[in-house]
């Protein structure tokens, strides 16, 4: 499988031609903008697999970027560029939809090991079941969507079908958030924030929500102190779903 096309948008040339050129060297395909109307523009192009987003943008603040993105193309692989210090900014990222961040200032091996584990995640990559049940709702985890009885639909990133297909997966145990960090985003435990897994978990839960106001099960159940573990009633399907 060849590598996909990369979008990085970054204002600061230094930084921008660094992660450039490491991505091309590694065998991306890679196109800059330095501002984020620009960058907005070449993220929504055909054929993108992922971004590299920094927050603090001239003429469209990387925030706004990502929402939009997210109206859009709400699957699309985004990685948050921040400043160290910068933790509102990346909570906010990450309650907005970010499947990952990386601190500044940061190597291109990091940066490298980010792309790398953020695309791991693809469905198409994955070896976990391909569907679920929860409730009334099915879970397509290669079109990253829940379907509800009335039609009704809400799509998946790749990070929160990742955290679905290894919950379910794993479903006869607890798993930890160092576990979850490991397996799902790639990275050494103490890495990344355990908030950032609870904050990919809240938006799972919200999507699950039956929009008809129907109650819905619960699919991810939290476990004190431990972490957490598929909800008995979310369930693996035979085949697709």
């Amino acid at each position: 499988m060849s590598n996909p096309h990369v979008v990085v948008v970054e204002d600061e040339p230094a930084i921008r031609r660094g992660v450039t050129d490491a991505l091309r060297i590694s065998g991306y395909q890679v196109t800059e903008a330095a501002d984020g109307d620009a960058g907005l523009q070449a993220a929504l192009k055909r054929g993108v697999g992922l971004v590299l987003l920094d927050l603090l943008l001239p003429r469209r603040d990387g925030l706004d970027v990502l929402a939009e993105l997210r109206k859009s193309r709400p699957t699309l692989p985004v990685i948050v560029l921040t400043a160290r210090g910068g933790e509102d900014d990346r909570v906010r990222g990450l309650r907005m939809g970010a499947d990952d961040y990386v601190v500044k200032p940061f190597s291109a091996r990091e940066l490298l090991a980010r792309v790398e584990a953020v695309l791991r995640r693809s469905p198409g990559r994955s070896d976990g079941p391909s569907g679920a049940k929860l409730g009334a709702a099915k879970l397509d985890f290669h079109r990253r969507e829940v379907r509800w009885p009335g039609g009704d639909r809400s799509e998946l990133s790749e990070t929160e079908t990742a955290i679905l297909t290894y919950l379910l997966a794993h479903r006869e145990r607890t798993v930890s958030r160092d576990d979850l960090l490991a397996n799902v985003w790639g990275i050494a435990p103490h890495g990344l924030e355990t908030r950032a897994i609870d904050m990919h978990v809240a938006r799972l839960r919200a999507k699950l929500k039956d929009p008809s106001g129907a109650p819905t099960p619960e699919a991810v159940v939290t476990v004190r102190a431990r972490g957490y573990m598929a909800g008995p009633e979310f369930v693996p399907l035979e085949g697709r779903a």
